[in-house]
């Protein structure tokens, strides 16, 4: 509980509808920002010693582009063209 900054006095006196809505928000900034920094070449390295960094990696970049989709931003739309340099 200490990544939440709250003490024992506080948790024990907030609701727990509260509590529970302020782990879920705390899981999902959790997810959201695991692989900050890191692009698909270090996850192919990490992968090599630790397989399950490819599918902790996908849950974040599904995350991400869930979130990027509630806020309307658009994604950028590569060509074949693009993707075959």
């Amino acid at each position: 509980m200490k990544d939440l900054g709250m003490s024992w006095t506080e948790l024990k006196s907030t609701p727990r509808i509260e509590l529970e809505g302020i782990l879920a928000a705390l899981s999902e900034h959790n997810l959201l920002h695991s692989f900050d920094g890191y692009n698909s070449e270090d996850i192919g390295k990490m992968a090599k010693d630790r397989p399950e960094v490819r599918s902790q990696y996908a849950q974040y970049k599904e995350a991400n582009a869930r979130l990027k989709r509630r806020l309307g931003k658009k994604e950028e739309q590569k060509s074949f063209r693009d993707l075959v340099r």
